[in-house]
């Protein structure tokens, strides 16, 4: 795995917003608002970063990147190099939280909401706690942008 990618994008300015491709990358997709490039920008890095987690995480292999001379490019569309440090990916794949559903006896519910209880952080103490862990280490950077 490396930590470092770039792959050429290709911003398509259409009337109902910016659509993003990375041709190395085939379902690799984004998009922005019309005339928004900031935008267009900050989805593709996110995108990208995204996409090439999913393919580590399948242990699938990460192409080289096509050189911008050899990219096929169509009216409309403006080439862009996206970057993305890995490392941030991972970090805030890692750290985000995922819903999990719990049956709790409705008088216990209703007494911990008359009491203002936070089930969710009681829940990560508690779980943390009877699998002896700590938080995880994360980079300092846990954004993808």
């Amino acid at each position: 795995m490396k930590n470092e990618y770039a792959f050429i994008a290709l911003f398509e300015y259409a009337e109902d917003g910016i659509n993003i491709s990375f041709p190395d990358l085939p379902g690799c997709l984004s998009c922005a608002e019309v005339d928004n490039t900031e935008e267009a920008l900050k989805n593709a890095k996110e995108a990208l970063g995204l996409y090439l987690f999913g393919m580590e995480q399948d242990s699938e292999t990460i192409p080289e990147a096509t050189s911008l001379n050899k990219i096929q490019i169509k009216k409309n569309c403006v080439p862009v190099v996206i970057d993305v440090f890995m490392p941030s990916v991972r970090a805030a794949v890692k750290t985000s939280f995922v819903k999990k559903t719990l049956s709790l006896p409705a008088w216990l519910a209703a007494l911990a909401d008359e009491k203002n209880v936070n089930c969710s952080k009681i829940f990560q103490d508690a779980l943390k706690n009877f699998l002896g862990v700590e938080e995880p280490r994360t980079f300092s950077a846990v954004g993808i942008a």
